[in-house]
């Protein structure tokens, strides 16, 4: 139980601070405006840095002789990501300008694909403690470090179409929370899950990789980029090097 019990925490930590600048905007609008780019540059250093340096190298240490599987699951990942995003999450916090007969079922449409996101990322969280619990610990704070760029968002298109602040605010930490619904699915089908945790951990780390690098890095592009090349790139090494040290002194 003590493993379940670390899932549960964890999920509800990742959770927690996935929102928290979505809850920052209710209160200081102007000033998580002034530092989302500071996010994004570091979510994104954190997701490669936890697909490249933690759940890769942990699949294919689980699954020797086996490489071939693991990037093909890899590679899976991020089609697979790609195809859900297209036909759940294509109300993406980014094209909240949309008009039209869909404008007022923007935001309902985003809270249900962002449900079914926060249900994969307890999962994914999940997936990580069964096999080590240091990586579990990294990879529920790197999906944390996704999460809190997109809450924003999600918190903007919400309030941006009328929605009342109070409402705002307990509708994102349902959809959050749903992270612990996958989190205690998976963590009960562990047995069943067991012999495929190498390919669920190149799974997570495709998925990684795909939002850093067709979600986030496009935000933080010349057209969108509104802080200096060097703080973009420091913030980048940063997140990398936060998810190195940390990965460090819990093994």
């Amino acid at each position: 139980m003590q493993l379940f019990g670390l899932i549960i925490l964890f999920s509800v930590l990742s959770g927690v601070l996935s929102i928290a600048g979505g809850v920052g905007l209710l209160f200081r609008a102007s000033w998580v405006r002034k530092f989302s780019m500071h996010f994004l540059s570091f979510a994104i250093g954190a997701l490669l840095a936890t697909a490249f340096l933690d759940l890769l190298p942990e699949a294919l240490e689980l699954a020797p002789g086996n490489a071939e599987n693991i990037f093909m699951a890899s590679l899976a990942g991020i089609v697979g990501f790609f195809v859900l995003e297209s036909l759940i999450l294509r109300f993406h916090p980014h094209h909240h300008d949309d008009e039209g007969l869909h404008h007022h079922a923007t935001p309902n449409l985003l809270l249900a694909g962002d449900t079914v996101h926060n249900f994969i990322d307890g999962v994914v969280v999940a997936s990580a403690f069964l096999t080590s619990v240091p990586l579990g610990i990294v990879t529920a704070l790197a999906v944390a470090a996704h999460e809190l760029p997109q809450e924003i968002g999600d918190f903007s298109v919400m309030l941006h179409h009328g929605w009342a602040k109070a409402k705002v605010l307990w509708v994102n930490i349902f959809s959050s929370m749903t992270n612990v619904l996958g989190a205690v699915r998976t963590f009960f089908a562990r047995d069943f899950l067991a012999p495929w945790l190498p390919q669920l951990l190149a799974l997570t780390a495709g998925i990684f990789i795909y939002i850093a690098a067709a979600d986030l890095i496009p935000e933080i592009s010349p057209e969108h980029r509104r802080d200096k090349s060097s703080h973009i790139l420091f913030l980048v090494l940063l997140g990398i090097g936060a998810v190195a040290v940390l990965r460090y002194y819990l093994e």
